[in-house]
């Protein structure tokens, strides 16, 4: 067995300077990516238009920063190596901090775990100036020609601290977190020209915007984020009580496995604070899966009175003087930028059904047409005269977000007609509907294809509603699409004062366990706004007297076992509703994720036939309804092809 160290204190004594930097070091300078950051976030405080990183073993062998800036003089090096030495506070004022460095320790950390060469020329110097410090020891300041700016070098990075290498990534990974500390940098500042090179590859390279505004700052964050993020993204600015918060929001379609691609930067400091990527997921709550992140950039400026940056060694995480108010903002900017973008879904959906047509659907190219499986026929037909007509008297599609249906699904033959399709007879079943036939539609045709989501053509499998563009296809998911009709008109009426409600005829009583009981009724004043009447039944039951006029003709029993569920995990309290509700807060957002499971019991489930007109008007009020994309539960509500891809699939191009 090892022996335990000896704990007994020995003579307080001060500790060496230099060992003092090193300890130092080792909260400002963790890893390579950190010692480029600090040098990168100088060069942007002092002026730089261009600055080029260049590193080699992944940061361990060398960093090299080279910038335009303002440059320093030979008494400005000499200090600038000096713990707590910055030229950055000019007022010594701590709440007032407008600068991304600000501390005077990055130099002096690196200088004291590595071998720093540091030369400076300004615009007004005859010539430049050289510095050294190794391992904590300084040089002495000496001419050297030198460009107008800085450029510093950092070789053996850790020399002085071998230790600390046994902790570090391998070169690739250190390289890439490199990268992306530049990326977070490039968001910051897309008027700065920045590029990295490394012995693994070629350069990372982002040229500076010469304009400002949304235009410029979209094509920074297009190169930073992917190509595919400016067809997919939504402009936001929005201003609160000194506060404001402006930049792109990716579509809820448009997501990530991980939460990288989600930039914040304060008063142009980029942060990763657990408070702002709180807001956004609460932003995308009910539009995305949990598993899955957004695509986003926000800059969020204000008095710098107002925010504490010096609250983390890093200065990565951020103190809010009022939290709530940043986090209200957020989530009611992004809300309305999303709202603003009506019914869309990502370019990319389009991209993976494709890509699961040609390698799930199509044959393999290199097998011969006449070697290939006969494919059964599937071109749109008259519907078959076998099929007994669909239900008359229905009521109309005149309430938003109430669609009516047959309740079950009218029983028919497979088979068209005609025997060139007898094919379907077997494994396939035909479109539920064909509205080829005569009908009197509400629009032309013409004028039909020219609405965003088109004219429906058909339904398959009753389930799926195909619909002809002027340019394309669109497949519509008809439970997912009115889900979201239905919970958004539930979350209307909710804003409005009250969701409408419809009386039983005949009250449902619905059994359970007593305490599951007891629970439905602790939340029944609030379960009453969102249009659930409940009352108290014996022991184990409640008396169900009215249901949300949406949900009319629903299960009852169902709808209170799936609110149950919902209760259970959100702690839902009573007689705290309006206030939160007009902020925002815990309860607004756990009531929602109810009236999200309220929605699905009034929408039309897949296996339910629909007439033309029924899906020409679940179409049109897709269009008008914000976030209509994606349902409650962040799924794709429809798939939109263009007739050039479609070619492309057919080898037609």
């Amino acid at each position: 067995m090892s022996s335990v160290p000896s704990r007994t204190p020995g003579p307080v004594r001060r500790l060496d300077p230099i060992l003092v930097d090193r300890i130092a070091a080792g909260e400002v300078v963790e890893r390579p990516a950190s010692a480029v950051k600090e040098l990168v976030e100088n060069a942007i405080d002092a002026g730089a238009r261009s600055i080029e990183v260049t590193i080699e073993g992944g940061g361990r062998r060398l960093i090299r920063v080279i910038d335009d800036g303002a440059g320093m003089g030979p008494e400005d090096m000499a200090l600038a190596v000096e713990r707590h030495a910055t030229s950055k506070l000019p007022t010594g004022d701590l709440t007032r901090i407008d600068t991304l460095g600000f501390r005077g320790e990055a130099l002096p950390s690196i200088g004291a775990v590595a071998r720093l060469t540091l030369t400076s020329r300004t615009a007004t110097g005859e010539t430049g100036h050289s510095l050294t410090v190794n391992a904590g020891i300084r040089g002495e300041v000496r001419p050297a020609p030198s460009p107008r700016g800085t450029r510093i070098e950092v070789a053996d990075l850790f020399s002085a601290t071998p230790a600390r290498l046994k902790f570090l990534k391998s070169d690739r990974a250190e390289t890439a977190a490199i990268a992306e500390g530049l990326r977070r940098l490039a968001v910051a500042e897309p008027g700065i020209r920045l590029v990295l090179r490394s012995d693994g590859g070629s350069p990372l390279v982002f040229p500076g915007e010469s304009e400002a505004g949304p235009a410029a700052l979209l094509r920074r964050l297009t190169a930073v984020l992917g190509p595919d993020f400016g067809a997919n993204a939504v402009p936001l600015e929005m201003a609160r009580e000194g506060f404001a918060v402006s930049g792109h929001v990716g579509l809820p379609s448009y997501h990530r496995g991980t939460a990288n691609q989600i930039h914040f930067t304060v008063n142009g400091r980029p942060v990763r604070d657990r408070l702002l990527l709180g807001a956004v997921r609460g932003a995308y709550a009910d539009t995305m899966s949990s598993d899955r992140h957004p695509v986003l950039a926000l800059s969020i400026t204000c008095d710098p009175a107002f925010v504490d940056v010096n609250v983390h060694p890093a200065k990565t995480e951020v103190r809010f003087r009022d939290a709530a108010l940043v986090r209200g903002l957020i989530v009611s900017a992004i809300h309305e930028a999303l709202r603003r973008s009506g019914a869309r879904t990502a370019t990319t959906t389009a991209a993976r059904t494709l890509e699961a047509l040609r390698g799930e659907v199509l044959p393999p190219a290199d097998i011969a047409p006449s070697d290939r499986p006969l494919q059964a026929h599937t071109g749109w037909g008259a519907r078959p005269a076998t099929a007994p007509p669909l239900p008359r008297g229905l009521p109309s599609f005149g309430a938003p977000g109430r669609l009516p249906f047959a309740r079950e699904a009218t029983p028919y033959r497979s088979g068209f007609d005609e025997t060139a399709q007898a094919a379907f007879t077997h494994d396939f079943a035909p479109p539920s509907a064909d509205l080829r036939q005569d009908t009197e539609p509400a629009h032309s045709e013409g004028e039909s294809f020219d609405h965003p989501l088109g004219a429906a053509r058909a339904q398959l499998h009753e389930t799926y509603i195909v619909a002809q563009t002027r340019d394309g296809l669109v497949l519509v998911d008809q439970h997912a699409a009115h889900e979201r009709l239905v919970y958004e008109r539930l979350k209307r009426e909710r804003a409005a004062g009250g969701i409408a409600r419809q009386g039983l005829l005949i009250p449902d009583v619905v059994e359970m366990a007593p305490d599951d009981a007891a629970r439905l009724l602790e939340a029944a004043p609030d379960l009453a706004r969102l249009g659930l009447t409940l009352e108290a039944f014996g022991t184990g039951a409640v008396l169900v007297r009215e249901v949300p006029t949406a949900l009319a003709g629903t299960s009852t029993r169902s709808l209170v076992i799936d609110i149950l569920d919902a209760l259970a995990g959100s702690g839902l309290e009573e007689g705290s509703l309006d206030a939160d509700s007009a902020s925002g807060g815990p309860l607004s957002r756990r009531l929602d994720a109810i009236l999200s499971r309220m929605s699905c019991h009034g929408s039309i489930r897949a296996g339910r036939r629909l007439r033309p007109e029924e899906m020409n008007a679940l179409l049109r009020e897709m269009e008008a309804t914000p976030l209509s994309g994606t349902c409650n539960h962040g799924r794709p509500t429809f798939v939109a092809l263009k007739l050039g891809d479609i070619e492309r699939l057919f080898g037609r191009r």
